[in-house]
């Protein structure tokens, strides 16, 4: 199973994914993680300690020179466009119980389009942990899909959009669906957070009537005590678990 998580900045995303991960670890499924949101920090919500001192591969630079032959941040220039990447997910990650997590990291481009020698070897990377890898993947994107392509975009089998009651979050969602049509992704659902009552819930599923809602995640402070704790909320007294977990089984 391979499932992308987006959404808006703040949506709960991240926590989503985190409940998500850790919920399949219980179920003794082996997971590989990948934080692909330069400004999220999925190791910390999974529980990870000294998450900080994960280096993003993006910021490899030596490792980016070695595998396309050419300096990061460079343009224009001469690479390899299928730099060797397998070896990747079990030499660059950490783990936790039955998972595996790496940090991508972000690539500034200097204009639409770029092709630079750090963004092909992410990409390259994707490629090879959505087709080849044979654990359950979950990626944590940012607002966008940037480190998905055409040629992975099949092999997903699902992109959960996390949204909240707000015109913003349902604005981002309609945005997304438009990004992951572009490269083939249809296979989409919403996962609605947030939720304080029957209100929210409807005004969800009233402005989103044309997407499938995979399930809805109460508003809970347990969650909020979690990131202030600086721990798991999977490891918090929370509905949200069990909520996320009759999702998993639907998927």
């Amino acid at each position: 199973m391979k499932i992308a998580v987006s959404g808006k900045g703040g949506v709960g995303k991240t926590t989503f994914a985190s409940l998500l991960i850790r919920s399949l670890n219980a179920q003794s499924k082996h997971v590989l993680a990948i934080d692909a949101d330069p400004d999220a920090n999925l190791a910390a919500a999974l529980g990870i300690k000294d998450a900080d001192k994960i280096t993003p591969i993006a910021n490899m630079k030596d490792l980016i020179f070695e595998r396309t032959e050419a300096q990061p941040g460079s343009i224009g220039g001469f690479f390899k466009l299928n730099p060797k990447v397998d070896d990747l997910p079990d030499s660059l990650s950490i783990k936790l119980h039955n998972i595996k997590l790496m940090r991508l990291g972000g690539v500034k481009k200097g204009g639409a389009g770029c092709i630079c020698p750090e963004s092909t070897l992410l990409k390259a990377l994707v490629m090879h942990i959505v087709l080849a890898r044979d654990e359950v993947v979950v990626m944590d994107m940012e607002a966008g899909i940037e480190h998905l392509g055409r040629g992975t975009a099949k092999a997903v089998n699902k992109l959960l959009v996390v949204v909240e009651p707000g015109r913003r979050s349902i604005d981002t969602a309609a945005h997304i669906r438009k990004l992951a049509a572009e490269i083939g992704l249809n296979q989409i659902a919403l996962i609605g957070n947030k939720i304080r009552g029957p209100e929210d819930k409807a005004f969800l599923t009233t402005h989103l009537t044309d997407f499938e809602f995979l399930g809805f995640i109460p508003y809970d402070n347990a969650l909020i005590e979690a990131d202030v704790q600086g721990i798991s909320p999977y490891d918090m007294n929370s509905a949200a678990t069990k909520e996320v977990q009759d999702m998993i089984n639907k998927l």
